[in-house]
């Protein structure tokens, strides 16, 4: 199984929110990287000192191009939900069936994963 960080959960690790800490740690711990997608990187990324923490969570967690086949992937995904929201269907895309989703959204995305045929099980951060 592995953990698919949404833009909530970096934010959570940004806010030095303990309970994220905690998972991504417990993750880390167990041998497991959680992933990402540089979209969601650039949904909370602002740069400078204030982000130390983030930058520091970033380094254990792999974060994968929003390149041509990841955009084309979560775009065919969005033609077939009738949603915008690239970053969530780029999210979808990675996951897999078992995967949990670390997600502020799960009404988007649970839509999503079951247009795309992902059994996903989706966690607040």
């Amino acid at each position: 199984m592995t953990t698919v960080f949404d833009a909530g959960a970096l934010i959570g690790l940004d806010r030095n929110d303990r309970q994220m800490w905690v998972r991504l740690k417990g993750l880390q711990n167990a041998g497991d990287v959680p992933v990402t997608h540089g979209g969601v990187v650039g949904q909370v990324w602002r740069g400078g000192p204030r982000q130390a923490r983030l930058a520091s969570a970033l380094a254990g967690i792999e974060v994968a191009p929003l390149d041509q086949r990841l955009g084309r992937l979560a775009g065919e995904l969005l033609g077939a939900a009738r949603i915008s929201d690239v970053a969530d269907a780029a999210l979808v895309v990675l996951a897999a069936d078992g995967d949990e989703i670390v997600t502020l959204d799960s009404d988007d995305i649970a839509a999503l994963a079951v247009i795309a045929g992902r059994h996903v099980e989706l966690v607040r951060p």
